[in-house]
């Protein structure tokens, strides 16, 4: 046994010997190959050793998982973490310049950012003002957690008082704001029932599932915010409208801080104010304004100032107020809104006056000229306004004379440049010197321009982007501003009034339409101005109205008394008998012929009626005044 191992045992070593031996030979052979094939050495002048790269590892074989029946299962993707959806929709304040009303939504609670009016247009005749439609509010009235409103402009805060009498929830804005909204919450008998809740920049209020956070920023109006709204979902930053002013009149600077730690902890979506999108560069700071007022007291010694601007522009006011003071004049005020304004600011103490420099205004012509200082509404050339009373000579208190030095401090509001160009042509003719923005720094804008919506954009780094405020031009141009800054164009939306946007925090998306549009006041009347009443008052501005008047037997048909035509608006009656007289001879020949055929219906008779005389006057003059026929039966 012990030989056969040692024999087995040497067979073996010989064996590995061998293979060895011929590992080696064939080490050698391959070497020799591979110096053969090389280029030559004088191919390069230089060669770079280069490290050797470990070989890769043989792929493994990619093998289906398989289900049941041995057939592939298809691969799972990672899970996306989607959260409870978030709701958001404008009732106002897109495609449009005012009447903002905002709404955010998520499972049972709402809550309002903002609820503004805004004023007619030309087309309205007679309307007062325009509000947003809350129909889809009242529908939704038990889930509404309360109104949160960004500053006191009235295009933010003006139809609070038509919501409240349909929807009351608790308002939460800053002191300032809150002031103007007790003020006009009054004036509707409001106030009582209403709860006014002040909050602070950078604190928060809870919203049901979600909360809102104040934060600090700079506009033509004392404590206004921007939002960053907590969700479910993610952070969703509501801009306001804002601008930043390093140097602003009151109150600290833009939060800008705050709004670079939100971007850095990850914001979900921006909406951004757009009205000065297509204004390249900054706003300049609203102290520029108080440089151009020095200059401007200065060059009008012995003369009377008035300064038109907007009646909540309370830095304004305030530096009107300070440039009086050192130029030892007084300062009197003139139209309701800037008064009641004034009034709440020196209140609350956002606007500081030395005893003894505000008058009355109907005590202005018991001071000399050079010693006095009117500042006024009207700077939109409204024609109702103070200004524009004074330009007319129809101010009670205040006639125009060469011895006054206008300023109007104040852009005009786009459709409105003919009204104030009306205004200004007014004083000149009455031998004024007339100051207006175009000349001068009297104005600068509170709202933010481009580099200042960039500078929001790249502080915030949304995932997301919503331009919000603004007609449809200034929205397009602010989602290509924020393409620009390489947000996707799928991850901006451009959305109009009734537009719902829903998010999970991973997508966003159109998901549908609520009721929106405009509701007319006019007078006491809300909503009942509609369409067709505008379309009647247009017909009647433009062509005037005839009145067909005639008295009828109820028994036998005929014509007791009339025809008779009653013109208004039409033609000037004096000068145009004849043409009435032909009108009233054809309506005479139009009710003996219904009377022979027996026609007795109402409504056939008035049809007659109308169809023939306005055939008549179309052929006669070539308009199309409205006829109204009237019968009676006696």
């Amino acid at each position: 046994m012990g030989l056969l191992s040692n024999k087995s045992l040497l067979t073996e070593k010989e064996s590995i010997a061998k293979k060895q031996t011929n590992f080696q030979n064939n080490k050698q052979t391959v070497k020799k190959q591979s110096y053969k094939n090389a280029p030559s050495s004088k191919t390069f002048k230089k060669t770079t050793a280069l490290p050797a790269k470990p070989l890769a590892a043989p792929k493994a074989e990619k093998r289906p998982v398989l289900g049941r029946n041995n057939t592939p299962k298809e691969e799972r993707k990672p899970r996306e973490n989607r959260s409870t959806p978030v709701r958001f929709f404008a009732l106002g304040g897109l495609n449009e310049i005012g009447k903002n009303l905002y709404v955010y939504e998520c499972s049972n609670d709402m809550f309002i950012v903002d609820c503004g009016l805004a004023f007619p247009d030309d087309e309205m005749f007679g309307v007062d003002l325009v509000v947003p439609d809350f129909t889809y509010l009242e529908k939704n009235k038990d889930k509404f957690r309360g109104i949160i409103i960004t500053h006191g402009h009235e295009d933010h805060i003006g139809a609070l008082p038509y919501l409240l009498k349909k929807v009351n929830v608790p308002i939460y804005g800053t002191r300032l704001t809150l002031g103007l909204v007790e003020g006009k919450l009054k004036e509707h008998n409001l106030l009582s029932s209403a709860s006014l809740n002040v909050i602070e920049p950078r604190r928060n209020v809870r919203m049901g599932c979600m909360s809102v956070e104040f934060i600090r920023v700079n506009h033509s109006i004392p404590d206004s915010c921007a939002l960053a709204i907590h969700t479910p979902a993610g952070v969703i930053v509501h801009t306001g409208d804002f601008k930043v002013d390093y140097t602003p009149i009151e109150g600290g600077i833009i939060d800008l801080a705050r709004f670079g730690e939100l971007g850095n902890r990850g914001v979900l979506a921006l909406m951004s104010e757009s009205t000065n999108v297509e204004r390249p560069g900054y706003t300049k700071s609203e102290s520029t304004v108080g440089e151009s007022f020095k200059g401007l007291f200065a060059r009008a010694e012995g003369k009377r100032i008035i300064i038109a601007t907007f009646s909540s522009n309370i830095h304004r006011i305030q530096q009107i107020i300070d440039e009086a003071v050192i130029h030892g004049r007084y300062v009197a005020v003139s139209g309701r809104s800037m008064t009641n304004v004034i009034t709440k600011a020196v209140e609350l103490n956002y606007i500081k006056v030395p005893d003894g420099t505000l008058i009355d205004i109907e005590d202005v012509n018991k001071y000399d000229p050079e010693e006095l200082v009117i500042a006024t509404t009207g700077s939109q050339g409204e024609p109702l306004s103070a200004l524009s009373r004074m330009s007319s000579g129809d101010h009670r208190q205040v006639t125009i004379t060469p011895n006054d030095f206008i300023i109007i401090s104040a852009n005009p509001i786009p459709g409105n440049e003919k009204l104030v160009t009306k205004v200004v042509n007014e004083l000149m003719k009455q031998g004024a010197d007339v100051i207006y923005e175009s000349m001068y720094e009297v104005h600068v804008s509170g709202h933010a321009c481009q580099e200042e919506l960039k500078m929001m954009i790249s502080l915030t780094k949304p995932k997301f982007f919503v331009p919000i405020h603004g007609e449809y031009k200034h929205l397009k141009k602010h989602a290509q501003l924020a393409e620009g800054m390489g947000i996707p164009e799928t991850n901006t939306f451009v959305a109009g009034l009734g537009d719902v946007l829903e998010t999970d925090g991973v997508d966003m998306k159109f998901t549908g339409t609520v009721p929106s549009g405009m509701v007319m006041v006019d007078g006491l009347g809300i909503g009942d101005v509609g369409s067709v009443v505008l379309r009647d008052r247009k017909h009647l501005a433009e062509d005037g109205v005839i009145i067909i008047v005639a008295a009828m037997n109820r028994e036998t048909g005929t014509v007791v008394s009339g025809p008779e035509i009653v013109s208004r608006g039409f033609v000037y009656v004096r000068e145009s008998e004849e043409l009435l007289d032909e009108a009233k001879q054809l309506m005479c020949g139009v009710m003996d012929d219904l009377a022979n055929r027996r026609v007795r219906e109402w409504g056939n008779i008035k049809s007659a009626l109308r169809d023939a005389l306005s055939d008549f006057i179309y052929q006669k003059t070539k308009r199309s005044p409205m006829i109204l026929p009237i019968i009676m039966e006696i």
